[in-house]
């Protein structure tokens, strides 16, 4: 069966300026051209519906829009026209586009006492290691049917794409270790409001083909997403708008897994820190025809901190994003539009690693990955096709020990 995402405007968006590079876009014509592109009708693009907490009539697709103009700005692709209302062009660096890694070819693009950005395709980036592979994490590109700049498979090639990707590094990945992939659960049917099972099929392949066991499907909640999917949420109101997404967690030897979740604890609730410091519970009781029992002093013993849940509430910015950010601004150097979150990133290496163990990164963007270990005291390998996001990756480690960028590693230009 056919399968598309959601309608996405974004790649659309991007694509409507780069399909004219030297001439800017006033917002209707944008409008135009976004909703001829998505199958949308005149009428269907500029319909009014009721939004926000006041319940102010507005488009919901036209206001999508916006927003990815705004996404589009941050990254350093799009600027406002001088002097200009709602005129918008892409910005000079964006014009001459991005500059991918070549067939065969592995540059080592910088490096600290404890890392290593490698700008090369994965999964060929890492053949001859030699090293011990502790954890795997990684955030592959989606299945999109309208690829980003950074390049996406189809929904029908995804799981081919993930194993071909994944079994190089099976002889290097410890017992011990872990496979943590960021995926999205917002793939539809081409024309429906059913989400496609590409996920289910991914898993599968998973553990028949290499041999990995799903250890849990991770729900990362991040009410920062854009709203969507716009045509079944916000047009034929079906959906609900998304807010998360998984990261499916392997292990290749589950009882052997070195995961510790005392690396992870977090803060008991004000609420339970009482009870602790009263003594515990007072009351008896039972609770699912006796399967679960309370007796007086339940959880009265002082512990270092409460278990977390398996969903996990994170958004994408934060300060180490905001100034790296800013030297990408001050560098001239484009953003990259699916940033990895670092508080993610840090939970997952914390929990699932030790001091000095080696984490792995095949689609690494803005690298936060690397960072994110880093600063845990973790080894680690961050590959990256697209120049352009290593060279602003290095930026993210500054002041770090032995922090080495290569000086021949310079865009050239693709014209």
């Amino acid at each position: 069966m056919v399968q598309s995402p959601q309608l996405d405007l974004f790649p659309l968006v991007e694509a409507a300026f780069r399909n004219s590079p030297d001439r800017p876009l006033a917002n209707a014509e944008l409008y135009r051209l976004v909703g001829a592109a998505a199958g949308l009708q005149d009428r269907e693009v500029h319909a009014k519906l009721p939004i926000g907490a006041a319940g102010q009539p507005r488009s919901p697709v036209t206001r999508e829009i916006r927003w990815h103009q705004q996404t589009l700005k941050a990254c350093g692709i799009l600027e406002r026209v001088p002097h200009e209302r709602g005129v918008w062009q892409l910005t000079e660096k964006a014009k001459r586009g991005m500059n991918r890694a070549a067939p065969q070819v592995t540059l080592l693009g910088f490096s600290t006492s404890l890392g290593l950005a490698l700008f090369r395709h994965s999964p060929q980036a890492l053949q001859g290691l030699e090293e011990r592979i502790d954890l795997v994490l990684t955030s592959p590109p989606y299945p999109l049917q309208q690829p980003r700049g950074y390049g996406n498979p189809k929904a029908s090639e995804f799981t081919d794409f993930i194993c071909r990707t994944i079994e190089p590094l099976l002889g290097n990945l410890a017992s011990t270790g872990s496979l943590v992939l960021n995926l999205s659960n917002d793939i539809f049917l081409h024309r429906s409001p059913a989400r496609s099972t590409y996920l289910e099929r991914l898993v599968i392949a998973l553990e028949d083909r290499l041999g990995l066991h799903l250890m849990d499907r991770l729900v990362w909640e991040n009410r920062s997403k854009a709203p969507g999917p716009l045509q079944w949420a916000s047009l034929s109101r079906q959906q609900l708008n998304v807010a998360w997404e998984p990261c499916y967690w392997f292990s290749p030897d589950p009882l052997r897994c070195k995961a510790n979740n005392r690396r992870v604890l977090v803060p008991h609730s004000d609420r339970q820190a009482r009870l602790i410091a009263a003594g515990g519970e007072t009351r008896q009781t039972s609770y699912g025809d006796g399967a679960y029992r309370l007796r007086p002093g339940s959880f009265a013993a002082p512990t270092e901190g409460a278990i977390p849940k398996n969903v996990l509430q994170i958004g994408h910015s934060c300060r180490r994003s905001r100034e790296h950010r800013k030297a990408l601004i001050e560098a001239g150097l484009p953003a990259h539009s699916a940033p990895f979150p670092f508080a993610l990133a840090d939970f997952l290496i914390r929990w699932l690693t030790e001091a000095d163990d080696l984490v792995v990164d095949l689609f690494a963007g803005r690298m936060m990955v690397g960072r994110a270990a880093e600063e845990a005291g973790r080894r680690w390998i961050c590959v990256e096709n697209i120049l352009e996001h290593v060279m602003g990756a290095a930026a993210l480690f500054r002041g770090f020990d032995g922090l080495w960028i290569n000086p021949a590693l310079q865009p050239t230009s693709q014209h």
